[in-house]
């Protein structure tokens, strides 16, 4: 049976978003942007796309938090994913390119969830929708920009780029340090 080369590479991501999401911080900040671009970076948009989902969804079903945010969320983070596989594909591993995707996917991340769901599912008007979202957008925007400056492009070039990752390498080493023959 082959393994897929790249789940443990997936596992550090997503281990990567949980533990920083259950790490208490300002409010509204999260590095759910910050790890996908580098995945959709490496393998493209389906990349960007899975990892999003997996993302929320696996954190939700953690936290106890699933519900209808979980498909709003999870879908426009999905768009995103998309989208960061296309912006990406012929970028470098830069910071100003991970920095200049998260300014505008946060804006768009925000005007979808936070002013489209405030009108829709709360029936606030557009004014008073758009003043509330100001303050959690720029936290978003201020969180997202520091994460896409750190996070992304170490986790390109430490992990997603490290061949020792792979994951039939990580499961050699792990059964040469238990003495378990291949």
């Amino acid at each position: 049976m082959k393994k897929p080369k790249n789940l443990i590479k997936y596992a550090i991501g997503l281990l990567t978003v949980i533990s920083l999401r259950l790490v208490p911080h300002p409010p509204n900040v999260e590095p759910i942007m910050a790890t996908m671009m580098p995945f959709a970076k490496r393998w493209g948009k389906l990349a960007g796309l899975f990892f999003t989902l997996l993302a929320i969804l696996s954190f939700d079903l953690i936290t106890g938090t699933l519900g209808v945010w979980s498909i709003m969320t999870a879908g426009t983070y999905a768009l995103l994913g998309i989208a960061a596989g296309f912006y990406f594909k012929n970028k470098e591993n830069k910071v100003r390119y991970y920095v200049g995707f998260s300014v505008v996917g946060t804006l768009i991340y925000d005007a979808i969830t936070g002013i489209g769901t405030g009108m829709l599912f709360f029936k606030q008007s557009f004014m008073l929708t758009l003043m509330g979202q100001i303050p959690f957008t720029l936290y978003h925007l201020a969180g997202n920009i520091a994460l896409a400056a750190i996070v992304s492009p170490l986790l390109y070039k430490w992990v997603l780029e490290n061949k020792h990752l792979e994951t039939q390498p990580v499961i050699d080493k792990v059964k040469s340090v238990f003495g378990v023959a291949n």
